[in-house]
């Protein structure tokens, strides 16, 4: 399996290089060059196989330069952590089942793929002699699992930006209360999206990326979203258990990497099994506004109760563009070059096209503390604001002949502030989150500029 740039611009790649290059060194994400499928009886043979094991199978398809015992290793390890033996368990609640992604040490979805990053880092760096300075931004809860997958592991440096004062209470403190000597955080005065484009542009620098050995560990990162393949696999198989042969997905997305995975795990199994993805954004709506009307348009973000879907430029959208563009990585880049220029993008001629891939919704705040209150009023069951949007948009354009799987994406403790809004009282805080309070905690504040962050970084960086 090689990996090649949604842009066309470098050689391909193997496996562990791609996870370690990140971003593509011509601007590009990375994506095997050919996605490969499965058959009714790889399926078959799937369905009993425990998380752990089908991550393994599934994973093996796409990397042949880890072999299977150290593969089983690095994923059994990861999930190691998890609180749930099924590690993303699937549970019904009413007219809806909730895929529960949160029982990783962070109690966010970003757990499930970061676990395993920190684990392959670190398993490259082992056997060359390396290291790295990893670069990320967060809109939450990516910084938090991405530190927790690599927290005092040997020759990793950890750099994480996130907007100053946008984050939940709670996602600050899982970030910088975290005071081990390789975790570095940043809370630029900006948005998500600031934070974001400052990122890119530094992985841009090539020498300055060289220089200081960057990784990334946001979704531009293949592996992020290919850990994620696994648990829509993982969802489907066990409601075929129960007789169901085709299920919707509704997720909740800002950044377009979680329902990318979505995309990438129904194109790996036969037809039909995942017949359709409900993309649910909130009042930041540049992904519905896509999907229902084909224009890709930056816009003012704005605040709201789900603060990890803050987002307007979607980072991981490229990699869908790849395939609107029939894999045309020279149209991607004229595509890339004129949205960063003008902050828009026309793609109402494929409308058709992706309106087979997915549905999608905006929820707004109202309709977010809405659909909390009545979840916990008839199911007596807590939702965090995330979820709830992928709930609200589910129980709207979900086909009533499928069950249709909302992802949990967040423990709901994480976003107290809206819950109590919503129900009245505050959710319990699980034991973990409750102690945050009382910790020391380590932050930098910077401006919302390349250099500002550039220098931090390299003042700062392993050598």
């Amino acid at each position: 399996m090689r990996y090649i740039s949604t842009r066309g611009g470098i050689a391909p790649l193997r496996f562990q290089d791609a996870v370690m290059m990140g971003l593509a060194r011509d601007g590009g994400l990375l994506l095997p060059e050919t996605l490969p499928t499965v058959t009714a009886d790889v399926v078959d043979r799937w369905q009993s196989l425990p998380y752990q094991a089908l991550a393994k199978e599934i994973l093996a398809l796409f990397i042949d330069d880890i072999p299977d015992s150290d593969l089983e290793d690095l994923i059994n390890r990861a999930y190691a952590s998890f609180a749930h033996p099924q590690v993303t368990p699937v549970t019904k609640q009413g007219d809806v089942y909730i895929l529960e992604l949160f029982h990783g040490p962070t109690l966010a979805f970003k757990d499930v793929a970061l676990q395993l990053l920190g684990n392959l880092f670190e398993y490259v760096l082992a056997r060359s002699g390396g290291f790295m300075n990893i670069l990320g931004a967060t809109s939450g809860d990516t910084g938090s699992a991405a530190i927790a997958g690599v927290r005092g592991k040997a020759g990793i440096n950890i750099f994480i930006l996130h907007p100053h004062g946008r984050t939940s209470p709670i996602q600050a403190l899982q970030m910088t209360t975290v005071l081990d000597a390789n975790v570095f955080n940043i809370a630029v005065r900006g948005t998500f999206d600031d934070a974001q484009a400052i990122v890119k542009a530094i992985f841009n620098d090539l020498d300055f990326r060289d220089r200081h050995c960057l990784g990334a560990v946001n979704s531009i990162n293949w592996a992020r979203v290919l850990a994620q393949v696994v648990y829509y696999v993982y969802a489907y198989l066990t409601l075929r258990t129960q007789g169901e042969r085709s299920v919707d997905f509704s997720v909740p997305t800002g950044n377009f990497g979680d329902i990318f995975a979505g995309y990438v795990a129904r194109r790996l199994l036969p037809a039909g099994c995942i017949q359709t993805l409900i993309l649910a954004t909130n009042a930041n709506d540049i992904l519905t506004r896509f999907v229902n009307r084909g224009e890709y348009s930056r816009g003012q973000v704005r605040a709201t109760s789900s603060p990890s879907m803050d987002i307007q430029v979607a980072s991981n959208f490229e990699r869908y563009l790849y395939y609107l563009r029939g894999e045309d990585g020279r149209a991607v880049r004229a595509d890339m070059e004129g949205f960063a220029a003008t902050g828009r993008l026309d793609l109402s001629a494929f409308t058709g096209r992706v309106c087979e891939d997915f549905r999608s919704r905006s929820v707004s705040e109202e309709e977010t503390i809405a659909t909390i209150s009545e979840f916990y009023r008839r199911y007596d069951y807590l939702l965090d604001p995330h979820t709830a949007v992928g709930v609200k948009a589910a129980l709207d354009l979900r086909d009533s002949g499928r069950p249709v799987v909302c992802l949990a994406t967040a423990h709901p403790a994480k976003f107290g502030a809206a819950v109590s809004q919503a129900i009245g009282s505050e959710p319990p805080l699980p034991p973990a989150l409750a102690e945050l309070t009382n910790r020391e905690s380590r932050c930098t504040v910077l401006a919302a500029e390349i250099e500002a962050v550039k220098t931090f970084v390299a003042a700062n960086a392993l050598r």
